[in-house]
């Protein structure tokens, strides 16, 4: 006989209560800001997000987001940090817009779907239509009438792809500085898909990953697949898009987080165990690859992808965690190493690694990649060194930006100066009109009055 449960310890009751309270006014506000709006004319859905889907030969995941405003697009070549930072502010301030049929169509099916009340749509069906013979095919998402038809890129995860990548985003792929949060807000906030640094030598890596051992361009059906997982939001989604095409980086269906309150979301996921999640989501979807996971020793990655290679053995095929801070020890290379120490008593190998140099030159010495990776993986780092550091970097903007404002306030004074000389250049001609007019009426002779004595002459 099962005991019953014993009482709830009140901090926990209490913690309980402030979460479904908190939920219950979020949902609540944001149902009358709908009202509001519906009333404005406004929350109509004028832009689709369609996020990345992934397909096989026999079904298909596709998710994505009805918004009421467009996005701007992709950063300026000239963007400062005032126009990264009002960007990123409407990245954060998007309005979703709930409760909208769409219509999902790919290999000849077609479905219909409704966003949730945060404005997400997901679509997941079964096709019957041979896929096309390339990695990434589209599906097309538009509104119930038709209108909005967006097209919706879909990874096909090749029968002989044999090798999927899982990886991590921030201090994986992208110099986030996640360990230190002022430098990670500033890099959130202040910069762009331009502006931001990828790791050295990751898009020659990932571009050997996916290519695998035959190292030829992977672009068909034995293309490697890869996905993303980052705890960053997806508020942020374009910016990672733009980021990776800036840099060579290719392209996989990113998984981020949604910041809510709502069960299941920011209260319920704690820390980053939602990447763990996803990762096991998609080694059971995909159950006759093999994987390899990369992260990195800053966050959680080294424990999560230590359990899962507890979990699923030699289904995982390496395990690679970049070290945040190669030039030196710390409480992060202990935490990893500890985890790493975990999973010596599996058939996986987890290394914590300094660079893409490291991982590539492992990952041959498992088959995962071509000899010619190394070479090629050698050369971008050289090139990537030369890049300003993100410290030369944040210098060079601030000495740009004093230099603007120098400038701009140059051109002030100089348009003062000429405005003041032109004033008073009016000023002294018109005082000199006046002084002219004086002299003149004081000089000149008095009238003649009729009837009145002349004037005698001076006498000599």
């Amino acid at each position: 006989m099962t005991e019953p449960p014993g009482p709830r310890r009140w901090p926990h009751a209490l913690s309980q209560h402030a979460k479904d309270f908190t939920i219950d006014l979020d949902d609540h506000v944001d149902a009358a800001w709908r009202r509001v709006d519906t009333l404005l004319g406004r929350g109509k859905p004028r832009h689709i997000a369609a996020y990345r889907g992934f397909a096989d030969a026999s079904r298909v995941e596709l998710f994505g987001r009805v918004l009421a405003e467009e996005p701007q697009g992709g950063p300026g070549e000239d963007d400062g940090w005032w126009d990264n930072l009002l960007n990123t502010y409407r990245r954060f301030e998007s309005d979703e817009v709930p409760g909208v049929a769409l219509q999902v169509r790919f290999r000849g099916v077609e479905q219909t779907v409704v966003s949730d009340h945060e404005g997400y749509y997901r679509a997941e069906f079964a096709t019957t239509a041979e896929p096309s013979d390339t990695l990434w095919d589209n599906a097309m998402v538009s509104l119930g009438d038709g209108t909005l038809a967006t097209p919706q890129p879909v990874l096909q995860v090749g029968a002989d792809a044999g090798i999927g990548i899982i990886s991590d985003i921030d201090d994986t792929i992208l110099q986030s500085g996640i360990t230190d949060w002022k430098t990670a807000a500033q890099l959130t906030f202040l910069h762009n898909a331009r502006t931001r640094k990828p790791l050295q030598g990751v898009a020659k890596l990932y571009q050997a990953l996916q290519a695998g051992p035959g190292g030829g361009p992977a672009s068909g059906t034995g293309g490697r697949p890869i996905f993303y997982v980052s705890s960053s939001p997806w508020n942020l989604y374009d910016l990672l898009e733009d980021f990776m095409e800036l840099n060579g980086i290719p392209f996989g269906p990113i998984f981020l987080r949604d910041l809510g309150t709502d069960t299941g979301k920011f209260f319920k996921t704690k820390g980053h165990g939602h990447k763990l999640e996803r990762a096991k989501t998609l080694i059971e979807r995909f159950p006759k690859l093999r994987w390899v996971l990369l992260g990195d020793s800053g966050q959680a990655d080294a424990e999560l992808y230590a359990e899962a290679a507890r979990e699923y053995g030699n289904r995982i095929a390496a395990i690679y965690i970049r070290d945040v801070d190669p030039d030196a020890e710390s409480e992060f290379d202990t935490r990893a190493d500890a985890f790493i120490e975990r999973v010596k008593g599996t058939s996986v190998p987890m290394l914590r690694v300094q660079d893409s140099l490291a991982i590539v030159e492992h990952a041959l010495s498992l088959g995962l990649v071509s000899a010619d990776a190394i070479a090629s993986v050698a050369a971008e780092v050289k090139r990537d060194q030369q890049r300003p550091t993100l410290a030369q970097a944040a210098t060079e903007a601030a000495v740009d930006h004093v230099k603007d404002s120098v400038a701009a306030a140059g051109d002030k004074v100089e348009a003062a100066v000429a405005e003041a000389g032109e004033i008073i250049e009016g000023a002294v001609e018109e005082a000199g009109e006046k002084v002219d007019a004086a002299v003149e009426k004081i000089t000149e002779p008095p009238p003649s009055t009729p009837g009145s004595p002349a004037r005698p002459d001076k006498p000599g």
